[in-house]
């Protein structure tokens, strides 16, 4: 059973993608989509990891709005916040943290306490719940594993969103299980030798590069010979 614990009374943010969102931001989402559904195609995972070089490029929003927009082909969705050292998702969409992704992977919750509505019927979320004093040995543990697998049963694509991956290691504790990476850098904040870091790290596993995805984009600066993959949004989370 997936519950609605909205404590805000309503169930979105103004970062998430709406009626009200531009032109340019709904198509730079639906141009993203595309792209990682053709990514998507080859692989028999359907788990992608969301991260960034740095804080505050914008991983998270982008996340959200990515997983919104997916949802909205019809495919089912779910979003995991194992971002559990600073946790937002369960900010950007209005939503109680009480269980979550923490007490779940501990033994304290069941699954079915910790499945979470958003306004699209194909989009659920499992927040971070509260912050545990071991995240990495949490996401690394057999329970992540068993959870990757009982979520693609019931969802066509698993989005996760991990902290900063030259900050802290976590995003590489389940990279195995998944289809690959999704790195999230900040115009005129991220510094390529950070992101090229970053890639590195998850090359150095084996891992997918799924691609990059600027945040933060000036229709003026019209980067589009530098970056592949592009969002204008202009989140700092």
């Amino acid at each position: 059973m997936v519950k609605n614990k909205d404590v805000h009374g309503k169930n979105r943010s103004s970062k998430i993608l709406s009626k009200a969102s531009s032109f340019q931001v709904v198509e730079a989402y639906n141009t993203l989509r595309a792209n990682l559904l053709f990514s998507l195609s080859t692989s028999q995972k359907k788990s992608v990891i969301f991260t960034s070089s740095e804080p505050g490029a914008g991983k998270s929003t982008t996340c959200s709005n990515l997983a919104l927009a997916m949802s909205q082909t019809g495919a089912r969705v779910i979003i995991l916040d194992a971002d559990m050292r600073k946790p937002v998702q369960h900010k950007i969409f209005r939503l109680n943290n009480v269980d979550g992704l923490s007490k779940l992977l501990s033994g304290l919750s069941p699954l079915e306490d910790c499945l979470l509505e958003t306004r699209s019927p194909n989009l659920h979320i499992i927040t971070a719940g509260p912050i545990p004093p071991n995240p990495s040995e949490l996401l690394g543990s057999q329970r992540m594993g068993y959870l990757i697998e009982a979520l693609s049963e019931s969802y066509d694509y698993i989005f996760i969103d991990t902290p900063p991956i030259n900050v802290v290691a976590d995003a590489l504790m389940f990279l195995d299980q998944t289809a690959g990476v999704l790195l999230i850098a900040k115009q005129k904040q991220t510094h390529y030798d950070e992101l090229q870091r970053a890639a590195e790290k998850v090359h150095n596993l084996k891992g997918n590069v799924l691609g990059v995805i600027v945040s933060s984009v000036s229709v003026a600066d019209k980067p589009y010979k530098s970056y592949s993959h592009y969002a204008y949004e202009s989140s700092n989370e």
